[in-house]
């Protein structure tokens, strides 16, 4: 239930006059020293029993025992409660002060409706969406709320129609007693303000419309305001039946990458950050067919899922992408503190614009589309160009080639010179005698019976040339240049010379000519 906050009760006793409401009522008041007395309109009073005190702001009757302020004067007068009596006061005080004579139980509303009574079902949920909204702005409780909450946007509440549900749109009916007000009651049950109870189904709490383009109302959603109510109260309410209608499209239409939060108290705290490309499912299974729609009307690519930061909008969350992703939509997950969503860690973490931009910039990336069913079709423009050939078949197979290249090319000997043919490639070089380098310490000269001998030199003998570079000829030349060091490596082994004295010979064949004889060393 609503409660009207104490100020404004007190405000109410201070600036209405009690004194004004008497003589509006008919009765004469006389001067009696600082009060004012005079007959009692609630019993049969033939001499003065009624005593106002204007310094005070009082009355009383001294034959009835009743009295009080103004609050009190108007429900005793009129014959409503404490509420009707408040939202008199609160409208128009005259209004609280007609009549000639008290009425114990007023049956005919001194209220304005806010509401049609031959309006279609459409119209009467756009109007009680109207009075709510006045409400609001005339609710310091509800203003408090949004402040606490941190929705105070100068601009929020006009923009998205934002409203209070507070009991007295009933106040503003027929009674249920009559036929107009009995009649007025059934249609707004039907269209889910009233309950069956006869209790307004959004009491005691915010209400946030959900419009469409038109302006009509398509969704109400109902945040109570106090938590600290009896056990079991729900604080989320809606419309009865499916969800229709998408919160803030216009956002959609205006904007390819969109911020999609759990609760629309989340997606109404990124607004008022500063971050409008924000719209919100109903609940964790509240993301309808109407929100996916809207994505494919207005060509969505990115949606930054700003669910709660829990077991259930993680959940949610992961199967909501899925479904976006086979749509083709990119999708990111904002991921606040653990236990924590939107509007908690904008208050924790202020500015709000700072902490939950910083967020939005570290979203966890989750994918992009799905992979396409068929391979596209080729443009059109593309097939205008010619094919290429196809390519002629080898003349030599490929394992042939391959066979080919681990062969050792073939060695042709020519007296002391050796050509080697690969392809159109020719190598020539000396021929180096298979005859072994003596050991240096031993200081024999090289035996004849190695002279004709077969094999390559040992290793152990071979030293390498220091300062010696080779001479080479160009392949298939005839002119031969020198002697390929490669070519000695690769087949012959390690180079088994020795390199020049101090004096330095430049030719490394001449000094192993000397030492060895010229059948033991390749010519340059």
């Amino acid at each position: 239930m609503a409660r009207i906050p104490a100020a404004e009760i007190e405000q109410l006793k201070s600036d209405v006059s009690v004194e004004c409401l008497v003589e509006a009522a008919g009765i004469a008041l006389k001067k009696s020293g600082k009060d004012r007395i005079g007959t009692c309109p609630f019993h049969d009073d033939s001499e003065p029993s009624l005593v106002v005190t204007p310094a005070k702001n009082l009355w009383h009757c001294f034959g009835c025992q009743i009295g009080g302020g103004p609050l009190d004067w108007v429900m005793k007068f009129k014959g409503v409660s404490f509420r009707h009596a408040v939202e008199l006061l609160k409208a128009d005080p005259s209004l609280a002060a007609q009549g000639d004579a008290p009425v114990k139980r007023a049956t005919v509303r001194a209220l304005p409706s806010p509401v049609t009574f031959d309006a279609d079902d459409q119209a009467l949920l756009n109007q009680s969406v109207s009075y709510y909204h006045e409400t609001l702005k005339q609710s310091p409780e509800a203003l408090a709320y949004l402040k606490a909450r941190g929705l105070d946007h100068p601009e929020l509440v006009e923009r998205f129609v934002l409203g209070y549900a507070n009991r007295t749109l009933g106040l503003r009916l027929p009674e249920k007693n009559r036929l107009s007000g009995a009649d007025i009651r059934t249609r707004l049950q039907k269209i889910g303000i009233y309950r069956e109870s006869g209790h307004e189904h959004f009491n005691g709490s915010l209400v946030v419309p959900v419009l469409d383009d038109a302006g009509n109302v398509t969704e109400v959603y109902g945040r109570k305001i106090r938590d600290d109510l009896r056990k079991g109260t729900p604080l989320h309410l809606y419309l009865p039946g499916p969800h229709r209608g998408v919160w803030n499209e216009q956002a959609l239409a205006e904007n390819k990458e969109i911020i999609l939060c759990e609760a629309l108290i989340d997606a109404m705290t990124f607004w008022c950050a500063g971050f409008t490309n924000v719209t919100a499912a109903y609940g964790v299974e509240g993301f309808t067919d109407d929100h996916l729609a809207a994505f494919r009307k207005y060509g969505t690519e990115r949606v930054l899922i700003a669910y709660d930061r829990d077991d259930a909008g993680n959940r949610a969350a992961e199967k909501l992408a899925a479904q976006l992703m086979e749509q083709g939509i990119e999708c990111l997950r904002v991921l606040f503190p653990k236990g924590m969503d939107a509007n908690s860690y904008a208050l924790k973490l202020t500015p709000a614009a700072h902490s939950l931009g910083l967020v939005l910039r570290q979203a966890e990336w989750i994918g992009r589309g799905r992979q396409p069913d068929a391979v596209p079709a080729v443009p059109a423009a593309a097939q205008d160009f010619p094919m290429p050939p196809p390519a002629a078949p080898l003349a030599v197979p490929l394992a042939a080639m391959a066979d080919d290249a681990d062969a050792e090319p073939p060695i042709e000997s020519a007296g002391d010179e050796l050509l080697i043919v690969q392809g159109d490639r020719q190598w020539r070089g000396a021929r180096l005698e298979k005859e072994p380098v003596a050991r240096a310490d031993a200081r024999e000269p090289a035996s004849a019976a190695h002279a004709g001998g077969g094999g390559r030199l040992p290793r152990r003998h071979a030293r390498p040339v220091r300062g010696a570079r080779p001479r080479c000829i160009h392949p298939a030349s005839g002119d031969r240049a020198g002697v390929a060091r490669r070519h000695d490596q690769e087949r012959y082994g390690p180079c088994a010379v020795e390199a020049g004295n101090a004096a330095g010979r430049s030719d490394p064949s001449k000094h192993q000519a000397e030492k060895h004889g010229a059948a033991d060393v390749g010519r340059g």
